[in-house]
């Protein structure tokens, strides 16, 4: 156990999170070592005579047997013997070496950096698609929207699952099921298989978004981490140029086409899927001490030998409950995350319908090819490191008013960028600019992210995950309306209609700028976040 610490119970003097009750607690002495798959199992075979749920009751009872053999042992102590990390342990991800830390930052971004180029990549293909399977430019166009909602939708299911089966298989098993069905698509022989493959493909992809970000937060401290995370966003966005860069000249071979599309990005993700297990070790640092937990406990047969974690932890069906309701709930009822919300999604799904009228644009009032179109959109990748480049100057008054504003010294740059949207928008309608749009949303997603990490501290994921939903199901809406939208209203006025629904949304940063903390302060939640915090600010 060299490196690794025992805390006796009345050591520890931490809260567990309030969203689970006692009642939705999995773990007792004879739970422990029950893993999630046998919850699932569980799950799915209730009230069922089949022998599997029959093998599984078994595995329960057996270890009521153990929990009865061991009581007086458990019975002499106050309680469990909690197992932690000693400082400076390097099997503890927060004290990864640098180069370790930007490694797994980097391999990890090169995930999202395939799901995002993924999205705007498939629409580079319309013409040969359409030419191949016979079908219309909506029902491809839908391939585009499904992408977006099995992103959006199937994360509230499976975040919850790291909780106990760690970073590293996720990723793994994500990205086995992201090459399958870039290989469905491309041997797709109807439109129907397309699109089911599509919205497989996303759910799979929302890995390289959902995952990522959380394994930022295990490797870097709050301070270190906002250049990661803008990283995290070039690649998150930047993606959405660099895949139709590439899919404009594969599209324009006519030996090649939609399905070259598919398999090229096949390629590069089989061989990121090759490396997972070598580079993306393991990173939560709760599932490596329960590995270090159950091992003591094997080896010496006493339960007491616990990861704090293992108490805390709530059944499947409880974290499955919490992770499709709390999202949910923040959004109806939080301000802060409602109107955010509202905004990112906005922004979120005019980049689609931006991805979707590009081509349009330039194919018809410019004569441009479908390689040089393809070309257009590497301004969105040129559009995000710009950004990056400016969050620098944001993370400095960050650093200076910190003290003062609270988490609403986050949101400098999100004022800029509510006047910026709307003009962006104004400019791409009249002028086919996109780069000031790209710049504008690069900083509504990271001021997002960054301003709930402050404000809702232990919540949000859940208010991220609510802000999520809310962009992905807008980028599913968006593309389905966009062709008929530039039919009656023409290219120039329906931007320009965008322009105007921006213009209407300037205030919301303002608001939360001047009047944030009066709000947050009317928030159970944020409420209970910043009494932790109050003492940072004085």
């Amino acid at each position: 156990m060299v490196g690794a610490v025992v805390t006796p119970l009345e050591e520890v003097h931490e809260t567990i999170d309030p969203g689970v009750t006692p009642a939705g607690r999995a773990v007792t002495s004879e739970m422990l070592d029950v893993d999630y798959e046998h919850q699932l199992e569980e799950l799915i075979r209730h009230h069922s005579d089949n022998p599997c749920s029959r093998s599984t009751e078994k595995v329960l009872a057996n270890m009521d047997i153990e929990k009865a053999a061991t009581s007086q042992l458990e019975t002499k102590t106050d309680g469990p013997f909690y197992i932690e990390f000693e400082e400076g342990d390097e099997r503890n991800p927060i004290n990864f070496s640098c180069r370790k830390k930007w490694t797994i930052t980097a391999f990890a971004c090169i995930l999202t950096y395939i799901a995002s180029s993924s999205t705007s990549a498939y629409s580079i293909g319309y013409a040969s698609m359409m030419r191949d399977l016979n079908c219309t430019l909506f029902q491809a166009t839908i391939g585009l929207s499904v992408y977006t909602l099995g992103f959006g939708v199937v994360p509230l299911i499976t975040a919850s699952l790291s909780e106990d089966f760690g970073r590293q298989p996720l990723y793994l098993g994500s990205g086995i099921g992201l090459l399958l069905m870039y290989l469905m698509i491309a041997l797709g022989k109807n439109i129907q298989t397309v699109l089911i493959g599509r919205f497989l493909q996303g759910a799979f992809a929302s890995t390289g978004s959902t995952m990522v970000g959380g394994t930022i937060a295990d490797i870097w401290s709050a301070k270190e981490r906002g250049l990661p995370m803008a990283w995290f966003s070039v690649a998150a966005i930047g993606g959405n140029g660099l895949g139709p860069f590439v899919a404009g000249w594969i599209e324009n071979n006519p030996k090649l086409g939609w399905r070259w599309i598919q398999w090229t990005q096949m390629m590069i993700c089989g061989a990121y899927l090759v490396l997972v297990p070598f580079i993306l070790t393991e990173t939560r640092a709760s599932v490596l001490l329960t590995r270090i937990a159950k091992k003591l406990r094997k080896e010496t047969g006493d339960n007491r030998y616990r990861a704090r974690v293992e108490d805390e932890r709530a059944s499947l069906r409880t974290l499955i409950f919490v992770s499709c309701t709390r999202p949910l709930y923040l959004m109806i009822t939080e301000l802060i995350v409602s109107s955010f919300s509202i905004w990112v999604g906005f922004a979120w799904g005019v980049t689609y319908v931006m991805v979707e009228s590009i081509s349009g644009i330039f194919r018809d009032l410019h004569r441009f090819n479908i390689a040089q179109i393809g070309s257009v959109f590497i301004a969105m990748s040129v559009g995000s490191i710009l950004a990056f480049l400016i969050n620098y100057y944001q993370e400095k008054l960050y650093r200076d008013n910190v003290v003062s504003r609270g988490p609403e010294a986050r949101l400098y740059s999100a004022c800029a960028a509510g006047i910026l949207l709307a003009g962006s928008m104004f400019m791409y309608a009249w002028c086919s600019s996109t780069h000031l749009y790209i710049i504008a949303t690069f900083t509504i997603y990271l001021a997002v992210f960054s301003y709930f990490a402050d404000c809702y501290g232990p919540f949000a994921s859940s208010a991220l995950a609510g802000q999520s939903l809310a962009r992905n199901l807008a980028a599913t809406a968006f593309p389905l309306f966009t062709e008929q939208m530039y039919h009656k209203l023409g290219y120039n006025w329906a931007n320009t209609l965008f322009g105007f629904l921006a213009a209407i949304m300037i205030p919301i940063p303002f608001v939360l700028f001047f009047y944030g903390p009066t709000i947050r302060g009317r928030s159970k939640f944020s409420s209970a976040v910043m009494e932790l915090e109050a003492q940072k600010y004085i």
